[in-house]
């Protein structure tokens, strides 16, 4: 499991790289975005990979991996969004942009070791289209806790989904990088 958790962080450390260098080039602008076309940009992004798994061609040169990367991005951004208030700033500095990522990719990276332990690294067996078609199952459940105003009778609720999320974009990046 040591392996997976510096792999874990390599990735991570991708997106976060990533991240930071658009909040300093684009500022906070995903503020603007609300739940769902939170939701509505990582679903373009993972109909995307599953159209190129599907068909087995792609025409536009950007690798799968970067997709992955802007699922993961924008899966944090959706946990952001959660915590944040409509009337907060739409601008925040890049070092507040960091500190609230890190907490979301810390709460992300426990939940993986917790269920990574229970579950034995079962994720090391599953097919690059399963990360797929789970995260577009996740991407319907917050769509439906949307429909129901947030609320859920008996299950978890839309950061649990976003957390799920950003750890099956992670998994998929590991196994790219495996070859």
């Amino acid at each position: 499991m040591q392996a997976t958790n510096q792999q874990y962080d390599r990735e991570i450390e991708k997106c976060r790289d990533i991240f930071l260098k658009k909040a300093a080039d684009y500022g906070t602008s995903w503020r603007v975005l609300r739940p769902v076309s939170v939701v509505d940009q990582i679903f373009i992004k993972a109909q995307r990979i599953r159209t190129i798994q599907e068909q087995g061609v792609q025409r536009v040169a950007e690798q799968t991996d970067n997709e992955f990367r802007g699922i993961l991005n924008y899966g944090i951004i959706g946990l952001i969004q959660l915590e944040l208030q409509e009337d907060d700033p739409w601008e925040m500095p890049v070092e507040e942009v960091r500190r609230r990522y890190d907490e979301k990719v810390f709460v992300a990276r426990s939940l993986m070791l917790d269920k990574n332990h229970d579950y034995g690294e079962a994720w090391r067996s599953m097919s690059q289209q399963s990360f797929t078609d789970l995260i577009l199952m996740k991407l319907l459940r917050i769509r439906q806790i949307l429909r129901n105003d947030g609320k859920t009778l008996i299950s978890e609720g839309i950061d649990a989904n976003f957390n799920d999320i950003v750890n099956y974009a992670a998994f998929a990046l590991i196994k790219i990088g495996e070859g």
